[in-house]
């Protein structure tokens, strides 16, 4: 990767070393992550671990999709990161922080900068007249990011937020429709049935991109094999009689909110939507993590979501909870045909 891409784009970063991240540099950068997210929201945000999980993720290169801005005693005053794993490379999504006493430098926009050369390598990449955008998820009460990236040309285009319930006394239990059971996932067995499912089920979400099966299947197996998230116990699926129709992967702590249970992706296949299952999966995992001693449980969701869900959260009891919604920012890089959900 070509760092110059970073250096011409401000005279003010002549002081820093700039470079892509290495595995040795984990360490440095959740440091400095961590500096920021304490900063904005009160609370680390990162561990090493998911860290080295996330940037040996197939298809993740740390030469090619990082970068890093260094002071010459040796701290991470920044970092940003594009992820575009595999085809189509039609959108990419950068992250990036910048330290807190390193902040008034120009080191966000030379990054955002970076980040939006190394996305436009992948156009040639993309299929011919398909249009081509960059997004980036920050937290909402980072006004200054968010008068950075509309300074840089990105548009607001809609916000997510962290949906919670506390529990004062064991859940409503689910009612299952007739035919319908729901266990846990058996590892070495269930893989492909659960990224199928996960993958047909957020086919209707906004923004979703449909991948190679298999690639996604190799991020998904790292994931298992890597993170200390993962754990197949709270990995539910729906069945239909022999057919998988629903799934939701749960985990039992966040690394910033240890006594929060989470439900990480919840779906249902379409023919299957409207009839009390997606309430049943909910339901069903808020008995599983209150068993295991979380009486305060939290999901993430688009809040214009084009599915229902949220009305579905609504109705399990959960409410938003202001300090977590997530502002989405989107550059359009090329004009043409959309080949992300938009809409049903």
């Amino acid at each position: 990767m070509d760092t110059n891409l970073l250096t011409k784009s401000t005279l003010n970063l002549v002081d820093f070393e700039l470079r892509p991240a290495r595995m040795d540099d984990v360490e440095n950068v959740v440091r400095t992550l961590n500096a920021c997210s304490r900063e904005l929201q009160g609370y680390d945000l990162h561990t090493v671990e998911d860290f080295s999980s996330d940037w040996e993720s197939p298809g993740f290169e740390l030469d090619r999709d990082t970068i890093l801005v260094i002071t010459s005693e040796g701290e991470v005053a920044g970092y940003i990161e594009v992820w575009d794993p595999s085809a189509p490379h039609i959108r990419m999504n950068c992250w990036g922080r910048v330290h807190p006493r390193q902040q008034g430098k120009r080191i966000g926009s030379a990054m955002v900068n970076w980040a939006e050369e190394r996305s436009k390598q992948s156009l040639n990449l993309a299929p011919e007249g398909t249009r081509v955008s960059m997004l980036s998820f920050i937290p909402s009460v980072d006004k200054a990011a968010e008068h950075l990236y509309l300074s840089q040309g990105f548009s607001l285009v809609r916000y997510n937020l962290r949906m919670v319930i506390e529990l004062e006394s064991s859940p409503e239990k689910p009612v299952y429709l007739t035919g319908i059971q729901i266990r846990s996932m058996v590892v070495n067995q269930d893989e492909p049935v659960v990224i199928r499912v996960m993958r047909d089920s957020f086919k209707d979400h906004w923004g979703y991109v449909d991948h190679p099966f298999e690639e996604d299947m190799q991020r998904w197996q790292h994931f298992m094999e890597t993170s200390p998230l993962f754990d197949p116990d709270l990995w539910f699926i729906a069945y239909d009689g022999n057919e998988a129709v629903g799934i939701s992967f749960c985990y039992l702590n966040l690394p910033e909110t240890p006594g929060l249970g989470w439900v990480s992706s919840l779906g249902v296949l379409r023919p299957w939507r409207k009839q009390g299952l997606g309430l049943a999966l909910l339901q069903h995992s808020f008995c599983e993590l209150y068993q295991r001693g979380k009486t305060k449980i939290g999901l993430g969701v688009d809040a214009q979501n084009l599915t229902g869900a949220l009305r579905l959260y609504y109705r399990a009891g959960m409410r938003p909870d202001p300090a977590f919604q997530l502002s989405v920012f989107e550059k359009e890089l090329r004009e043409g045909v959309e080949l992300s959900t938009q809409n049903l």
